[in-house]
């Protein structure tokens, strides 16, 4: 069973649509407490509709055992601290991603001019301040386990961010692949919040190494996924995801890299305490006040809490 706005990706998958992101419930139908697990947190107002989910799907009392980030993007981790702090939840994200959930690093600053589109040029007005979980938030354990489901491991899928990881199920080839890559075109407004469905690059304006996330991309197409179950879009399946999947990694420069921008050819760099280098900016300072310009637009995707 479902909250009314979520929907099933795969066995034991529940993707919670929330405006322009998804949150996954994952455990098996009925769990209960403890027995099922949240993977990433979406926006500030996404409580209501996270929570609404899990109790329709695990019991109106229902707590997650843990609390597992992709990566810490303010997309993903907007009701994070509420979430975790009602539920008493621990959170679990890559050592690489620990520092800006720490409040200890802030990302590097997003990159307007790539991707084209609204929601590109609106980039500069996203938070990529960290966040601070204190105690709560542990480094993910090492060779590949997820705490709390069995079954599953995990995947460093790095570019999009320093410790962005990607969720793993041999059994039926289910993968939750974060901002690895995603099946919609992000960087448009009409994609974030329409998303028509098709394969599509990690968000251009938030992505920092391209040579990493190529990499990445590859790596997970190599899985063979039978489902994906993205960060921003709806879940694809069968051959349709592969086919499409193959061709991204087969010409990942052609289909995501962007012509030319801040982190083409020149990557922040990151290592265990934060930001190491971030290149300087190429984007026109006409562009940026286009972008603040058009600013009441985020008021459409900041209005409601879910699709």
């Amino acid at each position: 069973m479902n909250g009314s706005n979520s929907v099933r990706a795969a066995e034991g998958v529940i993707r919670v649509p929330l405006s322009i992101v998804n949150a996954y419930l994952i455990g098996p139908p009925g769990a209960g407490d403890r027995g099922w697990v949240l993977v990433d947190a979406g926006l500030s107002f996404s409580r209501g509709a996270i929570v609404a989910a899990a109790a329709a799907a695990f019991g109106p009392d229902a707590r997650p055992a843990a609390i597992v980030l992709t990566h810490g993007h303010f997309d993903h981790v907007g009701s994070l601290e509420a979430l975790a702090e009602m539920w008493d939840a621990p959170v679990f994200a890559h050592p690489l991603e620990l520092p800006y959930l720490t409040g200890r690093a802030d990302y590097p600053p997003p990159d307007p001019s790539v991707g084209g589109g609204a929601m590109a040029l609106l980039s500069p007005l996203y938070s990529r301040r960290g966040v601070d979980l204190g105690t709560r938030v542990r480094p993910l354990p090492e060779r590949g386990a997820v705490p709390h489901l069995p079954g599953w491991r995990w995947l460093h899928t790095p570019g999009h961010s320093p410790g962005h990881v990607a969720l793993f199920r041999d059994a039926d080839r289910t993968l939750v692949a974060g901002d690895a890559f995603v099946t919609t075109k992000q960087e448009s407004f009409f994609g974030a919040v329409f998303k028509p469905q098709a394969i599509h690059g990690p968000p251009a304006y938030f992505t920092t190494d391209w040579d990493a996330a190529r990499a990445s991309v590859r790596a997970l197409a190599e899985l063979d996924p039978e489902v994906a179950a993205t960060g921003h879009g709806v879940p694809m399946h069968g051959g349709e995801l592969r086919s499409q999947l193959n061709r991204l990694a087969r010409d990942f420069d052609r289909l995501a890299v962007p012509a030319g921008g801040r982190y083409v050819g020149h990557p922040a760099r990151a290592d265990a305490g934060g930001v190491t280098y971030t290149p300087p900016a190429v984007f026109p300072p006409a562009a940026v006040l286009l972008a603040l310009g058009a600013g009441v637009a985020v008021g459409a995707l900041t209005a409601g809490s879910s699709e």
